[in-house]
This record gives C-alpha cells, sequence and structure tokens, in this order.
C-alpha cells in the first residue's frame, strides 16, 4: 500500500518520477477514476494549479497505470493510484471528493434502471468518506442524481458526519448544454451566457430558465424544442453513441468546471455562483438544483431561484412530484439497509 510521503511509487509499486515543485493547492480525490468520465476529469484536475495531490481510486485494475500515466505530465501535483480495498487511503484526508463512480447508460435505459446498482455503490463510498474525509466536499457525479446524493445525505447522517453545505449534486453539464443549445439558437457568443438550469438532474426535473437568459428572443416553437433539448441532451449522447456509452468527455469538463469553482471558493475567492443539486430548505423539494454562492466552507449561502414566467411554472410543477420521488427513493434505500 502506497504511504502518503511523495516517494515516487504507485500502490501496485511502479515505480515513476514525481513532480518535486512545490504547488499551493488542495488534495482532490476522483472516485471511479479509471472510468469514461473519471479519466477525462483526471487529466483536466492533473492541469490545475489548484491542485496538490489527485488521488485517484477505482476497482478496475488499470487504476494504477492511470496514475503512471497522468504522472509522467509536467505540472506540479502528485498523482497516486489506488485500488481494490484501498479506498479509505485514497480518500484520507481530501478537500474535495468527486464521484463519477458507477455504471452508465446504455441505449434504453434509464436514470432510474441505474438505481440499484450505483445506489449501493455511492452508499459505500459515502461510508468511507464520513471516516477517512468528514470534512471534505462531495461532489456527486454518478446517476441517477436525483436519488444518489440523498442516499449520500442519509449515509452520512448515520454517521454523523453530515454537512449539507459540503454536499453537492453535480448538475453543471444542464448548465453546459443550455449555453451550447441558446447559443446555437440565438447566435449569441457562448462565452457570454449563463443559463440558468434549476430542478433536478433527470429528464423533466431538468428546468432551462429560460425567460432569465439576457438579450435572447425565443418563439414559443424554440423555447419549446431547446427546453426539451436540455432536459434529455443525455439521451441525444447515448442514442449518437449507439450502445459505447453516455455523456462522458461532456460531464467531465463540466465536472471539472464545477470542482474548481468549489476550489477557487475554499482558497478565498468571493463571490463565486454556481447551480448545484443541494439541499435547500426554500425550494419545493427537499434537494433542488440551486443558485449556490460558494464559500471556504462549502455552500456560503443559497440564492433565490431565478422568476419563472407560465411555461416554466408548469414544467417545475411537473418536475416536482418526480423529484420527490427520487428523493424519497434514495432515503428509502439507506433505510432499508442493514
Amino acid at each position: 500500500m502506497a504511504s502518503s510521503s511523495n516517494d515516487g511509487k504507485s500502490p501496485s509499486g511502479a515505480t515513476f518520477t514525481a513532480p518535486t515543485t512545490k504547488t499551493q493547492g488542495f488534495k482532490v480525490a476522483v472516485v471511479g477514476a479509471a472510468g469514461g468520465i473519471g479519466q477525462p476529469l483526471s487529466l483536466l484536475a492533473k492541469q490545475s494549479n489548484l491542485v496538490k495531490e489527485l488521488s485517484l481510486y477505482d476497482v478496475a485494475p488499470v487504476t494504477p497505470g492511470v496514475a503512471a500515466d497522468l504522472s509522467h505530465i509536467n505540472t506540479p501535483s502528485k498523482v497516486v493510484g489506488y485500488q481494490a480495498e484501498q479506498m479509505s487511503e485514497a480518500l484520507k484526508d481530501s478537500d474535495i471528493i468527486i464521484v463519477p463512480a458507477g455504471v452508465p447508460r446504455k441505449p434504453g435505459m434509464t436514470r432510474d434502471d441505474l438505481f440499484n446498482i450505483n445506489a449501493g455503490i455511492v452508499a459505500n463510498i459515502a461510508k468511507t468518506a464520513a471516516s477517512a474525509a468528514p470534512n471534505a466536499a462531495l461532489l456527486i457525479i454518478s446517476n441517477p442524481v436525483n436519488s444518489t446524493v440523498p442516499i449520500v445525505a442519509e449515509v452520512l447522517k448515520k454517521h454523523g458526519s453530515y454537512n449539507k453545505n459540503k454536499l453537492f449534486g453535480v448538475t453543471t453539464l444542464d448548465v453546459v448544454r443550455a449555453n451550447t443549445f441558446v447559443s446555437e439558437n440565438q447566435n449569441i457568443p457562448v462565452e457570454t451566457l449563463d443559463v440558468p438550469v434549476i430542478g433536478g438532474h433527470a429528464g423533466i426535473t431538468i428546468i432551462p430558465v429560460l425567460s432569465n437568459v439576457k438579450g435572447a428572443k425565443f418563439s414559443k416553437e424554440d423555447k419549446e424544442q431547446l427546453t426539451h433539448r436540455i432536459m434529455f441532451g443525455g439521451d441525444e449522447v447515448v442514442k449518437a453513441k449507439n450502445g459505447g456509452g453516455s455523456a462522458t468527455l461532456s460531464m467531465a469538463y463540466a465536472g471539472w468546471q464545477f470542482a474548481e469553482k468549489v476550489l477557487r471558493a475554499i482558497k478565498s475567492e468571493k463571490g463565486i455562483i454556481a447551480y448545484s443539486y443541494v439541499e435547500n430548505s426554500q425550494a419545493p423539494t427537499q434537494f433542488f438544483a440551486s443558485p449556490v454562492e460558494l464559500g471556504k466552507d462549502g455552500i456560503a449561502k443559497i440564492h433565490p431561484i431565478p422568476q419563472l414566467d407560465d411555461f416554466e411554472k408548469q414544467k417545475l410543477e411537473a418536475a416536482v412530484p418526480e423529484l420527490k420521488n427520487a428523493i424519497q427513493k434514495g432515503v428509502e434505500f439507506v433505510k432499508n439497509q442493514k
């Protein structure tokens, strides 16, 4: 098993030259690091000057190899790969833990179809994090996010380490897609857009607030088509890959975009706001994708959701029962665990 010192060895014993340049950053753990999301996300993390140590965990036997591969990149952060029974060591004292672990969607598969497999995976990760890194911010990518985030919350509560300000469901991909699709539709530079997307992270629970986009003029048809495309953008990728997987590269990009904001806020940068699926007592459901102001200790403030027009209010009304069911499903899963 690898030591926590920078000894240039992976847990498998493979030796590689570790960077010696000191960096003022944080320990970032990626759980599911050898997967389709985990590998490109880890590559993005390796490029960040906010990362001092990149801890990669996966059950896959290639994980030490992924770590060795990334360690050859000439950026200062140290990379260590862990596998099998080494999750606790991988997570120990992490500042943030990013969780893309689990099985991906396949054609014809809904996010609910993933539940029975991914629920158990996420619950085990939460249990390990509760003891190994009780102060870490947890960024949950594993689907179905509408249920997996409540699962993590309930497991952490069982172990006395739940901090609602440090648990995030990563819904950034919905915002990324909304920005891209609106840019194409309105011929607005994509880098100037930040489309609010509220609710959840599955199908009709994803509610883009297009009425809040400054400088845009949507026809009724445009608004309906864009809203549907943003809601079901994941299906578009699943179909296009023709059985070869789901959204991995765009999810990795969006996941790291959010993670980097969390790290910048921990480093005391002010005024960072991002949309995330979090516990929100002011929302229509217990967990709700909301505009969150990030701070040194996680959530500094949850801002009110943007004002909705009648079309968006109808979408919200339809989303609420779906969200409540998904949240309850997660809560019951943990209650029924021995």
